[in-house]
């Protein structure tokens, strides 16, 4: 009986130990463990975090799991029953709200305040509190100062100018099925100058390619290195080349977006309160300047934190025209999601050489057009530019539910095995696309032999 009343209050004596140790100051036992971040951002942004976030807590792994935007959301699903992850950090909306769909994500509300609720016309945090922005991100043009002295090019400023024959083979992008953000791109145009006339702007800039790279963050590497000299990029990816020493440079065209780059707890989390207290970092004045590190050179969402910022990097929240020409629909921009990857895929990636031949016939007769007027020429012309700038479906059967649902599976490669249908409409697409492009050729170069 002794014995066990002298353990009983040893027992006592502990727990009341442990309570008085929770309930030091700073304390915390979610502090310590294994924080997994499932994460689109390269290595420079990552490593950044992980190193400043584990000094602050010595007790705390940080491991990121690298996978591209689409990959991420497929890994946090069919991982779902059985999950390991606690973060989800990427920057397209559309993908989290995939994710907040399909119940995956957990609701959080962040501690910390005085943060404003929009930049520019899209808010911050998602409004019903399933995702969190950490920075924003715009969308626009990259380009090598030296490569275009060289080439004597112009400083292209708009969208519209990639299209110009000046620069043919002279431009680099990555396609939207392989990235997230270029996708808010091509989504971005689509949405800001109209399913017809955006679809036209993007085949009249895919004729002028160089190349389409296989990850996004291919696209600053061909131009720092001058392989190509304007890439179609995520504005902290030429931020940052800029700041680093390369002699580029970055522009906002008119008709872009500012939209915030998030992060969100998984659900079922294995670390919970070790998550929030990563989100916390980041929205923190030691998190945001951070991003103003020259090889991360992203936008805060704290606006203090511009005052430490570089001469001439932009704030979006005075500089009001960042953005303003877009009001960005994510919503719909997940809706046909697949579908306007598949579509550009079949209409572009997959069929560049043919677009890039009928693309240079036409300016090959514009040219002799010019030196030699010809009505029944130039009408050939206008029909080539006419078969190139076709796309195959409206915008209304695009954004229908029971058709944009048949695309399930993106294509890494053109070998890739999709589902039935959606192979079947691909295939239609794709031949639609073939054709068009044969015939814009062979109108062009019938127009060219009638001025020599």
């Amino acid at each position: 009986m002794k014995g066990s009343h002298f353990i009983g209050r040893i027992g006592h004596l502990l727990v009341a130990l442990l309570v008085a140790v929770l309930a030091f100051p700073g304390f915390s036992l979610a502090a310590s463990g294994k924080l997994v971040v499932v994460t689109s951002y390269p290595k420079d942004l990552t490593m950044a975090f992980k190193v400043a976030f584990e000094k602050k807590y010595p007790g705390v792994k940080v491991e990121m799991l690298k996978k591209k935007t689409t990959a991420g959301v497929k890994y946090i699903q069919e991982t779902a029953k059985n999950n390991t992850s606690d973060l989800f950090w990427a920057s397209a909306p559309d993908a989290f709200e995939v994710l907040k769909g399909d119940g995956l994500l957990e609701k959080y509300t962040p501690k910390v305040k005085g943060l404003p609720k929009m930049v520019g016309s899209y808010p911050i945090n998602d409004p019903e509190g399933y995702y969190v922005g950490f920075a924003a991100s715009g969308y626009g043009i990259m380009y090598n100062l030296r490569y275009l002295k060289a080439k004597k090019l112009p400083a292209p400023r708009e969208w519209e100018d990639l299209k110009k024959p000046i620069y043919y083979d002279h431009v680099g992008m990555c396609a939207p099925s392989r990235s997230g953000t270029t996708h808010l791109t091509v989504e971005t145009i689509l949405q800001g100058e109209g399913w017809e006339k955006g679809w036209a702007l993007l085949k009249g800039i895919g004729g002028n390619l160089k190349t389409i790279t296989e990850r996004s963050f291919g696209v600053p590497d061909g131009v720092n290195s001058g392989d190509f000299g304007i890439g179609i990029v995520i504005d902290f990816f030429g931020f940052s080349s800029k700041a680093t020493g390369f002699p580029v440079e970055f522009v906002y065209p008119t008709v872009t977006t500012l939209v915030p780059a998030n992060i969100a707890i998984v659900k079922n989390a294995p670390h919970r309160d070790l998550a929030a207290k990563y989100i916390e970092f980041l929205l923190s004045p030691e998190g945001q300047e951070i991003l103003l590190d020259p090889k991360i050179m992203r936008l805060p969402i704290n606006p203090a934190i511009y005052s430490k910022a570089p001469k001439g990097f932009p704030n979006p929240f005075k500089d009001s025209s960042i953005g303003a020409k877009v009001k960005f629909d994510v919503k719909l921009s997940k809706g046909r999601y697949n579908l306007v990857n598949s579509l550009f895929d079949q209409m572009i990636t997959f069929r560049l050489n043919d677009l890039k031949a009928a693309t240079k016939a036409i300016y090959d007769a514009e040219a002799k057009l010019k030196e030699k007027p010809n009505p029944e020429a130039e009408k050939l012309v206008e029909e080539a530019k006419a078969l190139v700038a076709a796309v195959p479906i409206t915008e209304a059967k695009a954004n229908d539910p029971a058709f944009s649902g048949i695309f399930k599976k993106k294509r890494k490669k053109i070998t890739d095995v999709v589902p039935k249908r959606q192979a079947e409409v691909e295939e239609v697409w794709d031949r639609f696309a073939k054709e068009h492009y044969a015939k814009a050729k062979a109108k062009a170069e019938k127009a060219l032999s009638m001025l020599k």
